[in-house]
């Protein structure tokens, strides 16, 4: 894919805020600083388009990017651990879901994981969610460059089997490995969002 525009548009926290849904959606979704930012920048090839942080928790608002003027990227607050206050936290939750359940435009949506950690109930959770209500997904593993080759086998058999046992009959979703540093994933994901 080649990327002519990519521009942030608006932050919003209710659906009175999003902007209008001309175009076909892509939401990240993942725990904190599982490298959704990370991902964003690295599939539009721009270093600070979405803001990345080391610390947990980051990104608090839905955040919308527009794409060549044909998609629009959106960043959802990562889940579980972060370093904001609780009140904060709390509203998390029922933002994103808001957002997942009642946008129209949305088209795909990427679940981002740190292939060195095992899914956590919250990723579980949010694949079954998407299930039920027939929302297509993504796995992006990220951070392979973090592991050994023989590492990230293992790693994404462990996932992958971990996520079928928890699917309760469900199929997961297809994944793709990704490191934001060598760029390795970045054109099958393209092809995978060009295909829907």
């Amino acid at each position: 894919m080649k990327i002519l525009s990519a521009e942030f548009i608006k932050s919003a926290t209710a659906p009175s805020h999003y902007p209008e849904g001309l175009f076909s959606e892509v939401a990240f979704v993942g725990r904190s600083n599982v490298g959704k930012s990370s991902l964003i920048n690295a599939l539009v090839g721009r270093k600070n388009l979405a803001k990345t942080s080391n610390t947990p928790g980051r990104t608090q608002l839905v955040n919308f990017f527009l794409i060549n003027h044909r998609y629009s990227f959106v960043d959802l607050p990562g889940y579980g651990f972060a370093r904001v206050p609780e009140a904060v936290r709390r509203n998390w939750g029922p933002m994103v879901e808001t957002y997942l359940k009642e946008r129209p435009s949305l088209r795909l949506v990427i679940l981002i994981m740190d292939i060195r950690r095992d899914p956590a109930a919250h990723d579980m959770e949010l694949l079954r969610w998407l299930n039920h209500y027939h929302i297509q997904a993504l796995l992006v593993l990220t951070k392979i460059d973090k592991l050994s080759k023989s590492q990230v086998r293992i790693h994404a058999r462990r996932i992958a089997e971990m996520l079928t046992k928890g699917a309760e009959s469900t199929p997961p979703p297809s994944f793709i490995l990704f490191s934001a540093r060598t760029g390795e994933g970045k054109d099958a994901i393209w092809s995978f969002i060009e295909a829907l």
